[in-house]
């Protein structure tokens, strides 16, 4: 008979109302500090790969194509495009030993943004400025590869 009473115990055993409430509670909780985090960390992700873009993934090619065409190239002659494509002029055309990327996407940004360049540079008057406009065309969250004045 003893044994009875226990099987019919362990069948009313169960989480009451109040514990499942709370149990989502604390997992509404959690998910409300995690989920802004998670998705903040791909943002910063984005500014950190195009920061290193502007900074030095493109150096090597563009210091290249210096080393190789004896100037940088110029904005007003097709700018970064030079990097993919032969220029039109024969005498350059001989010189040039390009691609010096591998694909028209190397020169866009982690938001898919096209890169901007100037050569000669407004801030970099011996080399170029390279700059990003960030996530939006806002000047706070713009990238460069230069040190802005505070």
């Amino acid at each position: 008979m003893v044994k009875d009473k226990r099987n019919v115990r362990s069948l009313y055993r169960a989480f009451t109302l109040l514990e499942v409430l709370m149990v989502v509670v604390i997992i509404g909780l959690l998910a409300a500090f995690v989920v802004p985090n998670f998705f903040s960390a791909g943002e910063k992700a984005k500014v950190d790969l195009t920061q290193a873009l502007v900074d030095s993934g493109l150096n090597g090619a563009l210091d290249l194509y210096k080393l190789h065409m004896g100037t940088y190239p110029r904005s007003d002659d097709g700018g970064l495009q030079l990097l993919l494509e032969e220029p039109d002029d024969e005498e350059l055309a001989e010189k040039w030993a390009g691609p010096y990327i591998k694909k028209a996407e190397d020169l866009r940004d982690a938001w898919g943004n096209e890169l901007i360049y100037e050569c000669p540079g407004e801030v970099n008057a011996d080399s170029y400025d390279l700059s990003s406009e960030g996530r939006t065309d806002d000047q706070d969250d713009d990238i460069t590869n230069w040190e802005e004045a505070r």
